[in-house]
């Protein structure tokens, strides 16, 4: 029988699990863990439980701007091995991959759809809904490089613009060194990409370029894998309109995310 695991021990597709015995085994473990997991952390710390009210706590204080996904122990394991120190570079890539899905995923929910009817094989009508025209998708590289595919993966003929900004080396503040845009991004609904929002100053100058092209802000959806607390204010201060979703908002973002996924560290 052909069994597969990913380094880590995480389990992939094409793993089979034999016996009655072994499953009561696996689902007495997974409940213990569970068990583990949603206790009050020694130590004080919080637990994730605590963490995640602590997370709505922000969204309310923020307002409707800033949207999360809903907590799963799904999304709860990538995070985690993401953030994990010890995971290596492939089942980084492979995590992070699934979650900036998700992500990708629940962005495009975001976006206007307008009512449609359309044949079934079997003659019959069906009244659906399709994308509105008008979307793109912007990267700010590198990192946000990493989402690009998500996007495509779900929406095969989006277009999608890039922008480089760094910061400068005497005043440490954020610059534009490279931008293309579609022509007519103004008109359009735009999936801003940048997995980690750690100080917002990065995504505030996006935002800033985009507008100046003529974009309004309200018509800008951030996708975020990771953000603290202090950059999701810093981008709703200065942008209101502008909606930002992601995964998590948590104190200590794992800025590393760049490096690991690029192969740079």
């Amino acid at each position: 029988m052909e069994t597969g695991r990913l380094e880590n021990g995480m389990p992939c597709q094409k793993e089979l699990v034999n016996g009655g015995r072994q499953q009561e085994d696996h689902a007495a473990a997974s409940a213990a863990a569970k068990q583990v997991r949603f206790s009050p952390s020694a130590g004080g710390e919080p637990s994730p439980d605590r963490e995640h009210e602590q997370a709505s706590e922000v969204r309310r204080q923020i307002g409707p701007q800033l949207k999360l996904l809903p907590l799963n122990d799904q999304i709860r394991e990538l995070q985690t091995i993401i953030r994990d120190k010890s995971t290596s570079r492939g089942d980084f890539v492979f995590c992070a991959d699934r979650l900036i899905r998700l992500v990708v995923e629940e962005g495009l929910n975001q976006l206007p759809y307008s009512e449609c009817t359309v044949t079934t094989p079997t003659g019959h009508k069906y009244e659906g809904v399709k994308f509105e025209k008008g979307n793109c998708g912007v990267s700010i590289m590198r990192s946000g490089e990493a989402m690009e595919q998500g996007l495509r993966d779900c929406c095969r003929s989006i277009r999608i613009g890039k922008i480089l900004i760094q910061s400068d080396e005497e005043t440490q503040k954020a610059k534009v060194f490279y931008a293309k845009f579609p022509p007519d991004i103004s008109r359009r609904k735009v999936l801003l990409m940048y997995p980690i929002l750690s100080t917002g100053n990065t995504v505030i100058e996006a935002v800033r370029v985009l507008t100046e092209h003529g974009l309004q802000a309200k018509h800008i959806i951030l996708l975020s894998l990771f953000s603290t607390p202090h950059g999701a204010r810093s981008i709703v201060q200065e942008f209101p309109e502008i909606t930002i979703l992601t995964t998590e908002v948590h104190p200590v973002a794992p800025t590393h995310f760049g490096q690991r996924y690029f192969g740079t560290d």
